[in-house]
């Protein structure tokens, strides 16, 4: 895994897949109030994380495609 691109891939797959285990953690019945607020805070932590990510490859996509049609 020593392209940047794969690692950075590798990361944002990783949290999505955590961010949904948080989200099925969450919506157990028997999860105490502790535990959920601190699930949470890491819910957001990684809604944040996979949102920039998500950004970043727009603006790529866009600059690529800025030089296609140029």
């Amino acid at each position: 895994m020593g392209n940047p691109d794969q690692k950075e891939r590798f990361q944002f797959e990783q949290a999505l897949e955590r961010l949904s285990e948080v989200l099925k953690e969450l919506e157990s019945d028997d999860v105490p109030l502790d535990k959920a607020i601190e699930l949470y805070e890491e819910g957001m932590k990684l809604s944040k994380l996979c949102s920039k990510k998500l950004e970043e490859a727009e603006l790529r996509i866009e600059q690529v495609t800025r030089k296609e049609n140029e």
